[in-house]
């Protein structure tokens, strides 16, 4: 049979992953103060899976937890069944799928950038836009909205990581961050994650 350039031959699978190696994302919400983090991690250990990433937000009124377990495939399959009894048992919203391990991707520089302003609708999605025009990922990113202390106004603040790719000119990558940031009143800085 031949392969046409950009299709797999009729009998070609795509790979299976190591047995040992399967991913399932969940991610699972609460009402303040249950946090699902105790529950959900337990069901993880039972199972036979090791926690590989985890993260724990309290956003309006419920708790959200974020998690990527790993395990064999039968090990993986006994906690998509223990988390669909979990959800019918509990005060809680589950969501899970099979994914894959993080891509490792050691051509990207990664660094910080910090967002402060007066909090206005749009801000994070002018920075996401920013960055995904240059071919930046974004990483990790937290924000929020919180009351200056001093003038009650309202503000918006965000720590985001980026991955900046190796062939990218760091100094005017820096210079057209910083004239962006000034076109829309942001005070921001741009510098390497320091481990």
């Amino acid at each position: 049979m031949v392969k046409q350039a950009g299709k797999s031959a009729l009998t070609e699978t795509a790979p299976r992953p190591p047995a040992n190696e399967n991913y399932l994302l969940i991610n699972a919400f609460a009402p303040q103060p249950e946090s699902p983090l105790v529950a959900v991690t337990r069901r993880i250990s039972e199972c036979g899976c090791n926690l590989v990433d985890a993260r724990v937000a309290a956003l309006g009124s419920d708790v959200s937890v974020l998690a990527l377990a790993v395990g064999p495939w039968d090990a993986i399959a006994k906690l998509e069944n223990a988390l669909n009894k979990l959800e019918r048992g509990e005060n809680l919203r589950i969501t899970h799928f099979r994914t894959g391990p993080k891509p490792v991707q050691n051509t990207l520089l990664p660094y910080v950038v910090e967002v402060i302003a007066a909090d206005r609708p749009g801000i994070l999605h002018q920075l996401a836009e920013f960055f995904g025009r240059r071919g930046i990922t974004i990483e990790q990113l937290h924000s929020s909205r919180y009351r200056a202390m001093q003038t009650g106004a309202d503000m918006f603040s965000a720590q985001v990581t980026i991955g900046i790719p190796a062939t990218t000119h760091i100094a005017a990558l820096r210079d057209d961050f910083l004239e962006f940031c000034d076109g829309l009143n942001l005070d921001a800085i741009m510098d390497p994650m320091k481990f």
